[in-house]
């Protein structure tokens, strides 16, 4: 029953050395631009011969104890050689999307390293349009369209005793899984974001401008606030110099 047991803790282990040196780091990576590929292992023996693959096929570069780093010729104008085996990868376009790996080789090559990179174009610009307004003594509606190259959302916006909420749903239609197209409320704007991993653009329409009785009553509130702070310095200014002017009439008094 031990020796069961203990070939099962070693076949775990196995297991999970296997998983742990498979392992890839995700990185993203916008287009025609560059990417640093370090190795994080630091235990590699001076006479090990250490090579950099794509997609566990190609090999990329390899640095030769004795000999020095040798790049392949396919790719000797986009990588540059760093210390401790280290590369950097220049001008990524999509196609260089992949897992990039540093192994040891020798009777079986042994990953130490690896990066699953992919390369995204930046998102298309964004248009925030208000379709339609209604509104009334209390309460006012906005529907809106958010626009991307490829895609479009569509949501409602309800402002109710001075309160705005969103209330449509977002319906995102052609959006890629890896873009988000995103409508929100943020301090009496509606704002689009249009996002990937690399890069953003957005759009904003203040809500003011499309229901003017809910934007005079915060301005009726902030007219208040600031009408009551200048009674409050004013008054302030008044008891300082009353003091002062007390204080000087003391000390002439004391001189004559």
């Amino acid at each position: 029953m031990e020796l069961v047991v203990l070939l099962c803790a070693v076949s775990l282990l196995h297991s999970c050395e296997a998983r742990e040196s498979s392992a890839v780091t995700p990185v993203f990576v916008q287009k025609r631009e560059d990417v640093l590929l370090n190795v994080t292992i630091a235990d590699i023996r001076e006479e090990d011969t250490v090579i950099w693959k794509f997609n566990n096929k190609a090999n990329l570069a390899r640095f030769l104890p004795g000999i020095g780093p040798k790049v392949s010729d396919d790719y000797s104008e986009r990588i540059e050689l760093l210390e401790k085996y280290s590369v950097k990868l220049k001008n990524l376009q999509e196609a260089d999307s992949g897992v990039y790996t540093a192994v040891v080789s020798g009777d079986t090559d042994k990953q130490i390293t690896g990066y699953k990179i992919t390369v995204q174009d930046p998102v298309s610009p964004v248009k925030l349009s208000v379709d339609s307004v209604s509104s009334s003594s209390d309460w006012c509606n906005l529907t809106v369209s958010c626009r991307a190259q490829d895609s479009h959302i569509n949501s409602t916006f309800r402002c109710l005793n001075h309160t705005c909420s969103q209330e449509g749903g977002e319906r995102s239609q052609g959006t890629p899984s890896a873009v988000d197209l995103h409508v929100y409320l943020s301090t009496g704007s509606i704002i689009c974001n249009h996002s990937n991993q690399v890069s953003w653009t957005k759009d904003i329409e203040i809500i003011k401008h499309f229901c003017p009785r809910h934007a005079e009553s915060v301005s009726a509130g902030l007219s208040v606030c600031l009408l009551k702070t200048a009674v409050l310095s004013v008054g302030l200014i008044i008891m300082v110099a009353a003091v002062i002017t007390v204080h000087l009439m003391e000390k002439l008094k004391k001189h004559k």
